[in-house]
């Protein structure tokens, strides 16, 4: 049982107007460090989200409830929002952005300036909560993008998602996800997305929320010390489900060690 209010919030599952199936099966392929996964953005649709799982999670006592929000058109995005406003109980919405907009030929909402800075201030618009926004790592300058994301509204950023990568299997010839490609999130990702972070905190005015490969506390400060104001800790949950658990409980550990007295002194305060 993982005790989700000794946790700065919890993010749920992204969520779209609609219900979504996913990609078929295999989605999801271990790699030597880290973890492939397809899962093509499965879930139950906002309105089922609000009428099924939100009064559950309110039932925990001082949970901080993220709603992650998807779509592939402007639209998508600002009907999901709407239904989510009429919910109580969610602190913020985090917007994930790496998905194609179908109305310019399929490039990603995170991959393009003029995208983003569309998609990121319908949503502002719409929204009645604080806007987090999802960055993709799948661009040439990640400094550039938050920058576009905090001019059109973006209460914080949050990066990175997951890497476009893919494995084959060598003696069937076929590859291991059924979708051919997937997200590589895990350890792997780190050092890049370390960089990535120190990038976009240089560039923006707002919070930066770290994430790619987080499973200790020291992974924690490390982003922190590149800029981050706060972390997200997703694959290393798969191998241990309490894992955010024993980084909160480390994290105290150390600081005590370290004499800190306020982790928040640790963001941005690396040495050069």
């Amino acid at each position: 049982v993982v005790h989700l209010n000794q946790l700065g919030g919890f993010v749920v599952k992204g969520l779209s107007r609609d219900p979504m199936i996913g990609n078929p099966p295999p989605r999801l392929y271990e790699t030597a460090a880290g973890m492939l996964n397809a899962i093509g953005l499965q879930n139950i649709g906002a309105r089922a989200f609000l009428d099924e799982k939100l009064p559950k999670l309110r039932e925990i006592k001082d949970i901080v409830v993220i709603a992650n929000v998807f779509g592939y058109t402007r639209e998508d995005y600002e009907h999901t929002i709407q239904i989510l406003n009429e919910g109580e109980g969610i602190a913020a919405y985090e917007l994930n952005v790496s998905c194609p907009n179908t109305q310019l030929g399929g490039i990603h909402f995170g991959s393009d300036p003029r995208s983003l800075d569309e998609v990121v201030a319908t949503a502002k618009h719409y929204s009645q909560r604080p806007l987090i926004v999802k960055l993709s790592p799948n661009v040439t300058s990640i400094g550039q993008m938050a920058h576009v994301a905090q001019e059109s509204g973006a209460d914080a950023v949050s990066l990175v998602n997951t890497f476009v990568a893919m494995s084959i299997d060598v003696k069937t010839r076929k590859p291991r996800i059924a979708n051919v490609t997937a997200g590589l999130s895990g350890p792997a990702i780190k050092p890049i997305a370390v960089r990535m972070v120190y990038e976009a905190s240089k560039s923006v005015q707002i919070p930066v929320i770290g994430m790619g490969g987080i499973s200790t506390a020291e992974d924690v400060i490390e982003f922190m010390l590149a800029g981050a104001t706060a972390v997200q800790v997703g694959t290393a949950n798969y191998w241990d489900p309490r894992a955010t658990e024993k980084i909160v409980a480390e994290l105290g550990n150390w600081c005590e060690h370290h004499d800190i007295s306020r982790i928040a002194e640790l963001t941005g305060a690396m040495t050069l």
